[in-house]
């Protein structure tokens, strides 16, 4: 059995035990953790929710046994510590990294992903048209090409990362999903990828993150990069009829949007029409106190939706 297999098995023991947690923000996971009650785990919703760590003997024979054989145990003092979590969302479990998510090659399912997946599902429903070919770039736990692949059983969805244990993530939730039409491919963007597609969504990182963590850094100054590269893959790469579902943030500096400002200009040379807008306006805040955020005065989560004509 690989380790891929273990967390398969490992996921759907849990679902068979009714196991299900919600993935909350780091800062709200990290008070809730300091409480004196939570030092130690009680529970499986503890092991694998909220990342405290056991007693091996706690955790029911079969899950543990799973647990070892996928190599996702790790000592912590005389304790252990599970190296993953397991969220629900639609009814089914993902996998991602343990929390505190340190790792230059963390993984995170949180608020911001349940978000996506819904504007995600929104697109397809409304979409007149079949989907042939979809994208979920920058594709982490693979829960954006899970979401069409799910609710577009005809299309062919490419899930790509440069972070190889997210390809290993989504693979494992692909199949906990049961979704057989989903892919994986380690690219940059879509460098590696070819031909259009009808399709493209992605939740990249957008963060300004001083220590450049791929999950987090959104790069440049701003945090705005990788989105903009995004937007600009989308104007080479959308088949006719074809849409970019970006679902991104920034920081809102004097009451302007530095990144509609710049997507603005991109588009502009496109054929593409898009909308866009604020889907939370203050996220984040305890960012704000860090001197990356200086300049911000809030930091707001947004929607970009651009459709090439057919």
């Amino acid at each position: 059995m690989t380790n891929g297999d273990a967390l398969v098995a490992l996921g759907r023991e849990l679902m068979k035990r009714d196991y299900r947690f919600t993935t909350v923000t780091p800062a709200t996971h990290a008070r809730v953790n300091r409480r004196p009650e939570n030092a130690e785990a009680r529970n499986l919703r503890d092991v694998f929710g909220w990342s405290r760590p056991f007693r091996p003997q706690m955790l029911p024979d079969e899950v543990r046994e799973l647990l070892w054989a996928a190599d996702a145990a790790e000592e912590h003092g005389s304790l252990c510590r599970s190296r993953v979590r397991f969220s629900s969302y639609d009814r089914k479990l993902f996998v991602h990294s343990a929390y505190p998510t340190d790792a230059t090659d963390a993984v995170f399912f949180g608020p911001d992903t349940l978000r996506m997946a819904g504007a995600v599902t929104a697109y397809v429903r409304s979409r007149v048209g079949p989907i042939g070919r979809a994208a979920d770039i920058g594709c982490g736990t693979g829960a954006g090409a899970i979401t069409i692949a799910k609710r577009a059983p005809e299309a062919q969805v490419t899930a790509v990362d440069i972070n190889d244990t997210a390809l290993e993530f989504t693979r494992v939730n692909a199949r906990l999903a049961g979704t057989g039409n989903v892919r994986t491919r380690h690219s940059d963007l879509l460098d590696d990828v070819d031909g259009s597609f009808d399709l493209i969504v992605s939740n990249p990182p957008f963060m300004i993150d001083p220590a450049g963590r791929t999950y987090r850094d959104g790069g440049g100054a701003k945090g705005n990069d990788l989105s903009l590269r995004i937007v600009e893959t989308a104007t080479r790469r959308l088949a006719p009829g074809g849409a970019l579902v970006l679902f991104s943030g920034t920081g809102i500096v004097e009451g302007t949007d530095p990144l509609r400002a710049a997507a603005a200009d991109l588009l502009a040379g496109s054929d593409l029409r898009w909308t866009y807008r604020e889907v939370d306006p203050d996220v984040y805040g305890e960012e704000l106190d860090c001197p990356a955020y200086a300049h911000a005065e809030r930091i707001a989560v947004v929607l970009l939706t651009a459709t090439r004509p057919s």
